[in-house]
C-alpha cells in the first residue's frame, strides 16, 4: 500500500501547479476566513456557501441568507456582517445560511475545485482537521489563501502545524511543506509573538481588532470540520 503524500500550496495562484484534483484539500486562511467558518458552524449555524465576488452574495442575500462581506480587512457596506469569529459567537445565527465573500479564502475555496474534499482548516479545531485528514485515503493539499496572490506568514505556519502532526504519516517531495515546517518550529511557542511584525497581522491591527488576531491563533476551541458538500460548506458529521 502506497503512503499517502501532503503539499503545501502558498497561493491560490499557484495552485494550478499543485494539482488538487482528487486531493483533499484543506483550505487556510487564519486571518480570519476559515476562522470564521469554524467558529460558525460550531455556533449552529445550518450552512456557509463561499462565493467570490460581492455580487453573488448580493444575489443569495436576496434568497434570504445572512450575508458576510469583507474587502481589505473590512466589513463591505450593505451586508450584514464582516469577517470577525465573534460575529456567531453564542449562537447568534443559528438554524441560518451565510453567504459569505472575503478578499482571499473564499476565492482558495473556489480555486479548489476538482478536488475530491475540501474543508476548511483553523487553530480553532486544528486536533479536529488533523484527525479528519487522518481517517481519509487522499492525498492531501494544505492551500494557503494569502493575501492577494502573495504567500503569508500565519498561513503557511498552520500548514506547518499539519505537517508537523502527520509527519510519521505522510511523505512529502516538495520545498513548501519544508519551509511551512521550519516556520512552525520556530513560532509553536509564541505564535503571537512570531507574527507580530506580519504583513497582514500589522495590516489588522491597524483596525482595531486585535482580539480577533488572539483568537484566530487559539488552537483547539472547537472539535469542528467545516466539510464542503454540494457547493456549501456544513458541520462534518
Amino acid at each position: 500500500m502506497s503512503v499517502r503524500t501532503i503539499d503545501v500550496c502558498v497561493s491560490p495562484e499557484l495552485v494550478h501547479l499543485h494539482e488538487p484534483q482528487g486531493k483533499l484539500v484543506v483550505v487556510i486562511d487564519i486571518l480570519r476566513a476559515t476562522s470564521c467558518m469554524t467558529s460558525a458552524l460550531a455556533n449552529q449555524v445550518e450552512s456557509i456557501t463561499p462565493v467570490a465576488t460581492l455580487e453573488e452574495c448580493k444575489v443569495l442575500g436576496a434568497q434570504g441568507y445572512v450575508t458576510a462581506a469583507e474587502r481589505d480587512g473590512n466589513k463591505m457596506e450593505g451586508f450584514d456582517l464582516g469577517n470577525s469569529p465573534f460575529s456567531y459567537h453564542n449562537n447568534a445565527f443559528a438554524g441560518k445560511k451565510i453567504a459569505v465573500t472575503t478578499t482571499n479564502g473564499t476565492q482558495a475555496i473556489v480555486r479548489s475545485a476538482g478536488a475530491s474534499d475540501i474543508i476548511a482548516g483553523s487553530f480553532l479545531n486544528l486536533s479536529a482537521v488533523v484527525n479528519y485528514i487522518k481517517n481519509r485515503p487522499e492525498d492531501i493539499l494544505l492551500h494557503c489563501a494569502g493575501w492577494k496572490g502573495k504567500m503569508n506568514l500565519e498561513d503557511t505556519v498552520y500548514a506547518g502545524a499539519i505537517v508537523d502532526a502527520l509527519k510519521s504519516e505522510l511523505k512529502h517531495t516538495e520545498d513548501s511543506v519544508l519551509t511551512a515546517l521550519e516556520l512552525y518550529h520556530s513560532s509553536k511557542d509564541n505564535i503571537l509573538g512570531y507574527l507580530s511584525n506580519s504583513s497582514h497581522v500589522n495590516r489588522l491591527k491597524g483596525k482595531g481588532i486585535m482580539k480577533d488576531i488572539e483568537y484566530c491563533l487559539t488552537k483547539d476551541v472547537f472539535d469542528v470540520v467545516p466539510v464542503m458538500r454540494g457547493g456549501v460548506l456544513v458541520k462534518h458529521t
